[in-house]
């Protein structure tokens, strides 16, 4: 919890800030698309926080997502398949893409940056070829399907407020993933193997297992996340759809507590972490209406964001690092001290050494 404690006072102080600087920022609709594209966001970071938590990286769910984006309209509208046959067929995709991508990266030993930096410009050169690099959509039709990208749950005695169906999808997710990381026996192996893959090795657990299960949720909720975006957009363009989506993901994962060395994360934090990005561009527009420099303030705000929690934890490392030796000098001191019997006073060693 400690961990994430930086990250949402950077959200909280963003928030208050944008609130100060005009007030229509906490609108019943500014914050209904809030929440919205945070959702959206989360489904996409929580499956590359599995990744990460690993110890790995994943970049072709952008592609990925760009991929789903034009296949499923395809399947849909130019094929006339069945919405649940359709939507079976793309997600079993996703999940065969990240078993493809575990495969290559556990049995032939290959880095997890190359393997998906190849399979971002394969599925984003795929995407283009289907469609002939023309534009896919879903047209007016199919609106059972678009409710769950763009659907609104009415909540009782609130007016013009209503909460959006993909966050109610991005709870679930959100939930489901910290129970598997905190209270089974997988979550533990996946945080062992990030923290030492030769240590999880050696005490039993197979590793191998454990990563491909990791690139498959990743690869599987963005093939989720890439219909949802397709679903609520409405229209895709091959070349660009889910551009740096992924690098979205990745910053809201690092920002909510992951470590890129693996072995550290939450789903908490990740939730944060993809909230604090959309808050800020919605601050800005709100606040000074010049969207084109979003990106610049983001980045500032975001590095200093990330260097202010770097710096907290070395502190805390070093205050915890300080009582320990402190305590070990004094256990010292209290086995020489001298007594009749050559055995340390009573009371004078309460407790073992914490080291």
């Amino acid at each position: 919890m400690k961990k994430i404690l930086g990250i949402f006072g950077l959200l909280v102080f963003v928030i208050v800030a944008a609130v100060i600087l005009n007030p229509v920022f906490l609108s019943p609709y500014n914050i209904q698309n809030l929440i919205h594209r945070t959702s959206l966001y989360t489904v996409i970071s929580i499956g590359v926080a599995f990744v990460i938590i690993t110890g790995g990286i994943d970049l072709s769910i952008g592609a990925l997502i760009g991929y789903v984006g034009v296949l499923l309209p395809m399947l849909l509208v130019d094929y006339h398949w069945p919405v649940p046959l359709a939507v079976g067929a793309v997600l079993t995709i996703s999940a065969l893409t990240g078993l493809w991508h575990g495969l290559l990266i556990t049995k032939l030993r290959l880095p997890p940056f190359i393997v998906t930096l190849c399979g971002l410009m394969l599925f984003r050169g795929s995407a283009r070829l289907i469609t002939r690099d023309t534009q896919q959509g879903l047209g007016i039709g199919f609106g059972t399907l678009r409710w769950f990208a763009n659907g609104l749950i009415p909540l009782p005695g609130v007016e013009k407020f209503a909460l959006p169906v993909t966050a109610v999808i991005a709870l679930l997710i959100a939930i489901a993933a910290a129970v598997t990381l905190n209270l089974t026996v997988y979550g533990r192996y996946l945080f062992a193997l990030g923290r030492s893959e030769q240590a999880a090795r050696y005490s039993g657990i197979r590793t191998d297992r454990m990563t491909i299960l990791a690139y498959v949720i990743c690869s599987l909720l963005a093939g989720v996340g890439g219909m949802l975006f397709i679903l609520d957009i409405n229209s895709a363009q091959p070349s660009s759809f889910g551009e740096f989506y992924e690098l979205w993901a990745i910053a809201a994962a690092v920002l909510g507590g992951c470590s890129l060395r693996g072995g550290e994360g939450t789903i908490l934090g990740v939730v944060i972490g993809a909230a604090l990005p959309q808050f800020l561009r919605t601050a800005i527009a709100v606040t000074t209406g010049l969207q084109y420099i979003e990106l610049l303030i983001i980045g500032w705000v975001l590095l200093a964001g990330v260097v202010a929690d770097e710096l907290v934890k070395r502190y805390a490392a070093r205050r915890t690092a300080l009582r320990r030796a402190g305590e070990r000098r004094r256990h010292t001191r209290c086995l020489r001290s001298p007594t009749p019997c050559g055995i340390p006073a009573a009371g004078t060693c309460s407790r073992p050494p914490s080291w």
